[in-house]
């Protein structure tokens, strides 16, 4: 079993920055990638960034490419997100999710491959 627990969220101004954080803990090793998701509001879960553990290639929906970048501290079994220029539409609970798989490329922003998720962290972007 992997534990995720996120940390980081809060309110910005828009144009602002976050850095949200994500530890694991248990069965890490079994990890080959660690994403982001966020749902806001009235709206769907939507994928937001990945990392695969092989490589480590990164991966991002249109709407953040260029504004966050995920990454990974090996040391720390802790995965994060900078979130810059942050906009309203940006507002919504983030979640880091967790996979034993091996995801191919096209299958990285596909929930049901992820099966160990955080408990999500609030975002909010005021403008």
């Amino acid at each position: 079993q992997v534990q995720l627990v996120e940390s980081g969220g809060g309110l910005v101004q828009a144009g602002g920055s976050l850095r949200l954080s994500c530890a694991a803990s248990g069965t890490i090793f079994s990890i080959n990638a660690m994403a982001w998701y966020r749902q806001a509001p009235g709206k769907e879960r939507e994928f937001v960034a990945a990392i695969r553990t092989a490589g480590e290639s990164t991966h991002y929906e249109d709407s953040v490419r260029g504004r966050f970048t995920i990454s990974r501290d090996k040391s720390k079994n802790t995965v994060y997100l900078q979130m810059n220029n942050l906009k309203p539409e940006d507002t919504a609970v983030y979640y880091c999710a967790g996979s034993g798989s091996r995801i191919i490329v096209s299958a990285i922003a596909m929930s049901r491959m992820y099966y160990y998720w955080g408990q999500g962290t609030q975002v909010t972007v005021s403008s």
